[in-house]
């Protein structure tokens, strides 16, 4: 009785070790069109609308060359994100903007999603993970 308890314990780990690899996905996010190669890109992932553009579910800090960069987040769990992009050509880590809040940096979001006279919104940036994916992004 101990072995068969033993081994449908292994199976039911077995089972429950391949759902959760099934579940973790890759999206690579390639941008293009920028001004120049100075900088880095800092680059956002979001998954809940209410931290779009506030809070970061995962971020990384990119290199540029010939005006483009390519990011890979890893290990992603199913579902609905939405990325934005800043081109930090200063390296100052934030946005630079003019005095009417005007960014002076490239930015964009996933869609190429703009904002009229102010932010986009997740809405028009959002989209689906439900397998290995890649989006682009232009200025």
């Amino acid at each position: 009785m101990k072995k068969l308890l033993l081994v449908f314990a292994i199976i039911f780990t077995g089972i429950l070790t391949t759902n959760a690899q099934e579940e973790s996905l890759d999206l690579t996010v390639n941008i293009s069109g920028l001004g120049s190669d100075k900088g880095t890109l800092m680059v956002a992932l979001y998954n809940k609308p209410e931290h779009f553009l506030k809070k970061q579910f995962k971020g990384e800090i990119a290199k540029i060359k010939d005006k483009k960069s390519v990011v890979i987040f890893k290990g992603l769990p199913k579902g609905e994100y939405a990325v934005s992009f800043v081109h930090d050509e200063n390296n100052n880590k934030k946005m630079d903007t003019n005095m009417f809040k005007i960014p002076k940096e490239d930015y964009g979001c996933s869609n190429n999603a703009r904002g009229f006279m102010g932010p986009p919104k997740y809405d028009d940036a959002k989209f689906q993970l439900s397998e290995n994916k890649t989006i682009e992004i232009k200025i």
